[in-house]
């Protein structure tokens, strides 16, 4: 679930950049008592996500406004569905379009990026995961969306673990006195996580003692052979070089988990469009 007070932060700094302090159209064109009704069109097929959000956007800009959701977060739509429809001022649906369009088409962009990797490995143990790499300010809303297409969630950000990628062992001067020295300080609610490049630093991580060992860029022969050397002693991710037509013979290796930066960093956006209904 997200914090309303954080989606409202998000919503109004993205309304201060587009809006300012005047929309010169719309504030021009028509009068404030002008009503109007509109409406929330699929024009692909996927998972929908963020629909709450788009309705929040509205309200905040003012003014009169309802809206009727007939299709909600985790549906899946189809070419042609009418996800939502919408009446009131027409000042506050044209001013909220590309905003609410911006972060509904984007988190249901996510979405369907997700269930279609849920679904590329539906029959394994392998669970989906996003990574960090998100977009700044928009962790939450992309991260929600990943778990709205079946997905799990990484780490929310460098609090919520430890992870010694390689930049921090080879900082460090290894893996075992990383691990060592990181054991020392943090508390017992804390779990490690060691990248591993090789099959020997991963026999080194596993013998110092690592909760979770991330199989960074290893070729499937080599995560299999990864799978049997840890013999469920403690899960493995696999991260690097995932895409829809690797990703089942990844699965197909045994490892726990498949963490994919694409999902958040480079997802296409879903197409929705908003029409406002033709005044007769």
């Amino acid at each position: 679930m997200l914090q309303q007070t954080y989606i409202d932060q998000i919503i109004r700094t993205a309304l201060e950049e587009d809006i300012h302090y005047v929309d010169v159209t719309s504030d021009y064109l028509l009068p404030d008592s002008h009503t109007s009704e509109a409406y929330y069109v699929a024009k692909d097929s996927g998972i929908l996500c963020g629909i709450a959000i788009a309705q929040r956007v509205f309200e905040l800009v003012g003014g009169d406004f309802a809206m009727d959701i007939r299709m909600h977060d985790g549906d899946r739509i189809e070419k042609g569905d009418i996800i939502a429809t919408m009446r009131g001022s027409t000042k506050t649906l044209l001013k909220g379009e590309r905003t609410a369009l911006n972060i509904l088409q984007h988190m249901s962009g996510i979405a369907t990026a997700t269930r279609q990797c849920v679904e590329l490995v539906a029959g394994t143990k392998a669970q989906i995961t996003d990574t960090r790499k998100t977009l700044p300010g928009l962790r939450p809303l992309q991260k929600y969306a990943v778990t709205v297409g079946g997905g799990k969630n990484h780490r929310y950000n460098l609090s919520d673990g430890a992870m010694l990628k390689d930049n921090h062992i080879d900082a460090y001067g290894g893996i075992t006195p990383a691990v060592q020295a990181l054991r020392q300080k943090i508390g017992h609610m804390v779990k490690i996580e060691v990248e591993v490049r090789t099959l020997t630093e991963l026999q080194e991580a596993l013998d110092a003692g690592a909760d979770i060992i991330m199989l960074d860029n290893m070729s499937c022969e080599e995560m299999t052979k990864a799978v049997a050397i840890t013999a469920g002693k403690v899960p493995l991710e696999a991260s690097g070089n995932v895409t829809a037509q690797t990703i089942r013979a990844i699965a197909e290796t045994g490892v726990d988990i498949i963490s994919l930066g694409a999902l958040t960093h480079s997802v296409k956006c879903f197409d929705i469009s908003m029409r406002i209904a033709t005044k007769q």
